[in-house]
């Protein structure tokens, strides 16, 4: 596909057939991936092909309590899990109450999805410039997210498709021990892959003008 058409019809897919993703195209897709830049090239970014449907279930699993608060919070008319206002949900009792449908079915079985990554990446070998700022850090993705977008790019580029989540990140702890992962390695999204039954070709996002601006965040919109 021409880059700019992968680029426009690369979104969230969540439903997929039963096809599976061949280990030879998930390798082609990886392989080009990791041309992605990384902070002094130091190349930090772990990339976990998870194929036992236990260890996917469990995965899942993990990430049921962040979602859970995501939908109450949601439903409050919150932004869920922003880090600048304080939130007025019981988050440990949303986190904990098993009753609450997840509002992403996929997460309560990822056994059943095609492919599977964890993708993570080493804290010791990535520059975090935002560390002694009085806010939650954000500069260390830099380090391993345009490898996980490249991935999914890969993927739609050769007839697949997935989306990307952070839910597990919270409940990092469990990952670290379920995937044997050290504890300074970080885990930074889960990606699910497979054949989307519907393949979204016109996607909604925001114009160009609506969130650049010249030389000041108040200054002009910026126009072609």
């Amino acid at each position: 596909m021409e880059l700019y058409d992968v680029m426009r019809t690369t979104f969230a897919a969540r439903d997929f057939t039963d096809d599976e993703l061949p280990d030879d195209t998930l390798y082609r897709i990886l392989d080009n991936a990791r041309f992605a830049p990384s902070g002094g090239n130091r190349q930090g970014g772990r990339v976990i092909v998870v194929k036992n449907p236990e260890t996917k279930q469990a995965l899942g699993h993990l990430c049921l309590p962040a979602l859970r608060v995501y939908g109450v919070q949601r439903r409050s008319g919150e932004s869920p899990w922003q880090s600048v206002h304080p939130t007025n949900v019981d988050v440990e009792t949303a986190w904990n109450d098993e009753s609450i449908r997840a509002v992403i079915p996929m997460f309560e079985d990822l056994s059943q999805i095609p492919t599977v990554l964890v993708i993570a990446v080493d804290l010791e070998v990535i520059a975090s410039m935002d560390k002694n700022l009085d806010r939650v850090g954000i500069i260390s993705g830099g380090s391993i997210y345009p490898m996980a977008w490249n991935i999914l790019l890969g993927a739609r580029n050769e007839g697949f498709g997935g989306t990307l989540t952070t839910l597990l990140a919270a409940n990092e702890p469990k990952a670290q021990e379920l995937l044997g992962l050290e504890p300074n390695v970080a885990v930074a999204a889960l990606l699910t892959i497979g054949k989307p039954k519907k393949q979204l070709t016109k996607l909604t996002r925001k114009k160009v003008e609506d969130f650049t601006t010249v030389d000041r965040a108040d200054g002009p919109a910026f126009t072609g």
